[in-house]
């Protein structure tokens, strides 16, 4: 990559949120960003160059992308690997992390068996096509279980606890499709550990603590409240993970510490992720950041955290979707080291992630509790 005026481009497939702080991240470093979305006027669009309109698997829409850029990455899993995979050999744009990554990571079923076979810890689990196989599963693994479509699921969507026998019926039909099913973890906190894999290097950043209601994430603690050899031992499992991953890029790697002390894979983003959102404040550098430096072969910058820090999303709490018009932010704006971040979503719901505020200071204690209370004082009632 030379620097110039205007810079080199990169295409990214998805103009939600995520493309929006890569636009952030980009301009610093010289770069330009490109985005297709379906949804004209997508949040990323006030800080990136340009927007095509147009599906996440369209080929014409992929191959303009492909076609107008130096470097191609996506900031979504809905991309379909089979057709960047064409469309970058045929342009000679390359695509980072490699579609092969994206079609490992798009069925959980083969993301865990990819794994396992690759020695990564994860819990026990099962594929299921019907509710007989789940009943059979969950004879083995006990209930309750964890029923995941394998496919397309995502902040705790395509996710069923089973309880218990009762529960199998129901399940199977609300997930309507290929399956699986996992053991539940006794666990006594769920981790997160940002990856890196660079043209030459790899790194990660700081063990994150990450805290879920509904199975959205709520908060994410950094550093996490987790003694030194179970943080080392989470970078260790984040090692061995991108051992198995192909191409440049941020990889989000979300774990589980057991109730004894181990690390359990639970899943894997191939791209800047919600619990690395801390990293924008809290790091020096940050993931999206990291991920465009990835990306375009440059060198990695520095994990290392600045001071302790809290990231907390701002969530809908409307019951009906409604013109989004958030409430409160001057207590956010007046708080010295607190950070507000407003994603340009349009439209509010309940439970969609709309935003997050950050919080830094010296000591980690109580500042949990301050970002928390920040947070509540943002509505959109």
């Amino acid at each position: 990559m030379t620097l110039t005026s205007p810079g080199p481009t990169v295409g990214v497939v998805g103009g939600g949120q995520l493309g929006r702080m890569l636009g952030e991240a980009a301009a610093p470093l010289g770069l330009e960003l490109l985005v297709t979305d379906p949804t004209p006027d997508c949040p990323a669009t006030p800080v990136v160059r340009d927007q095509i309109v147009g599906g996440f698997d369209e080929e014409a829409t992929l191959r303009e992308l492909a076609e107008r850029a130096d470097y191609l990455t996506f900031e979504i899993e809905l991309a379909d690997p089979d057709v960047l995979e064409r469309v970058a050999e045929e342009t000679g744009t390359p695509v980072h992390p490699a579609p092969e990554t994206l079609r490992t990571i798009q069925d959980k079923l083969v993301q865990k068996r990819r794994l396992s076979e690759a020695g990564v810890p994860v819990p026990e689990f099962r594929a299921v096509d019907t509710a007989d196989d789940l009943r059979e599963a969950c004879e083995e693994l006990g209930y309750p279980a964890m029923l995941k479509a394998r496919t397309g699921g995502y902040d705790g969507r395509g996710n069923i606890r089973v309880e218990g026998p009762d529960d199998v019926e129901d399940a199977v039909d609300e997930i309507a499709g290929p399956a699986m099913v996992e053991a539940m973890v006794d666990f006594e906190r769920e981790l997160a550990v940002m990856g890196c894999r660079g043209a030459d290097e790899r790194d990660t950043f700081p063990v994150t603590e990450t805290i879920h209601r509904e199975e959205i994430l709520r908060e994410s603690v950094a550093p996490a409240r987790a003694s030194r050899a179970v943080r080392e031992r989470a970078r260790e499992v984040a090692h061995d993970v991108l051992d198995v991953m192909d191409g440049r890029g941020v990889f989000g790697i979300e774990l589980f510490e057991t109730t004894d002390g181990e690390i359990l894979l639970n899943e894997i983003a191939p791209r800047p992720h919600n619990s690395g959102h801390w990293t924008i404040e809290g790091c020096h550098t940050s993931q999206f950041e990291q991920h465009l430096r990835a990306v375009t072969g440059k060198p990695l910058g520095s994990t290392d955290q600045r001071f302790p820090t809290v990231s907390t999303n701002i969530l809908g709490d409307v019951t009906e979707r409604q013109s989004a018009e958030l409430r409160g932010e001057d207590g956010v704006l007046e708080t010295p080291r607190a950070h507000l971040h407003w994603y340009g979503k349009r439209e509010v719901y309940e439970l969609r992630k709309m935003g997050h505020v950050t919080v830094t200071a010296d000591d980690r204690d109580g500042l949990l509790d301050d970002a928390r209370e920040l947070r509540d004082g943002l509505t959109f009632e």
